[in-house]
């Protein structure tokens, strides 16, 4: 087994950072769906549940995804991965644009309003 020390302010995997970082960047990642989850949830009924990720395997950086589930998800794309959608996920029909620009402020309003009350240490 072999390890590459990662170069300042880069991290390929979760265990390339300190252990209080790793910690950090799964508390950023979980407040970021706590927004998500406000947002989807205020606007659709049928909103389910998140899915978090932290993944790399074709974008070999760490990162982490939030994806929001819904009820009216296909019986058979409901119980896994949003990656099991293929190419419908990423159609063109799907894109992100200006019809999204409503949840895009809602995401944002309750990710400030997160961000204030986790970090706010006045």
């Amino acid at each position: 087994m072999s390890f590459a020390a990662p170069q300042p302010g880069h991290a390929n995997h979760l265990t390339d950072l300190p252990r209080a970082d790793r910690a950090l960047f799964l508390f950023d990642l979980s407040l970021l769906g706590e927004a998500v989850q406000m947002a989807c949830g205020k606007r659709d009924e049928e909103f389910r549940r998140l899915n978090y990720e932290v993944r790399g395997n074709s974008w070999e950086h760490l990162h982490g995804h939030v994806h929001p589930r819904y009820g009216w998800e296909r019986p058979r794309l409901l119980q896994g991965p949003v990656w099991r959608y293929g190419e419908e996920r990423t159609a063109p029909e799907h894109a992100l644009g200006p019809r999204h620009d409503g949840l895009r402020e809602d995401i944002t309003q309750a990710l400030t309003g997160v961000l204030a009350d986790a970090y706010d240490h006045d």
